[in-house]
């Protein structure tokens, strides 16, 4: 079984790429038996959802477009240095 510490990781990057078959089993089998980790679970399901009602509400839903290309080309190297990492 994965360790809570490797559950939060996967819980935080749940929402921003699809996990593998092998990933999402173990997260569900953690969350299952673990109540910390499932707490932890649906806080961070309630941050994103306050703050995509803050971001609707305030207009800045499209707050990407405003970054600068450099910006933008050091956030796309960063994660493709990630993707890297877990193949």
């Amino acid at each position: 079984m994965m360790k809570c510490e490797d559950i939060s990781w996967l819980v935080s990057h749940a929402h921003d790429r699809p996990l593998k078959f092998r990933e999402r089993m173990s997260l569900r089998i953690h969350l299952w038996l673990c109540g910390n980790c499932r707490r932890f679970e649906q806080q961070i399901r309630l941050l994103r959802q306050g703050l995509g009602r803050l971001a609707d509400r305030s207009g800045t839903a499209g707050a990407d477009r405003a970054l600068s290309d450099e910006a933008r080309d050091r956030i796309q190297r960063a994660l493709a240095g990630e993707a890297n990492d877990d193949q």
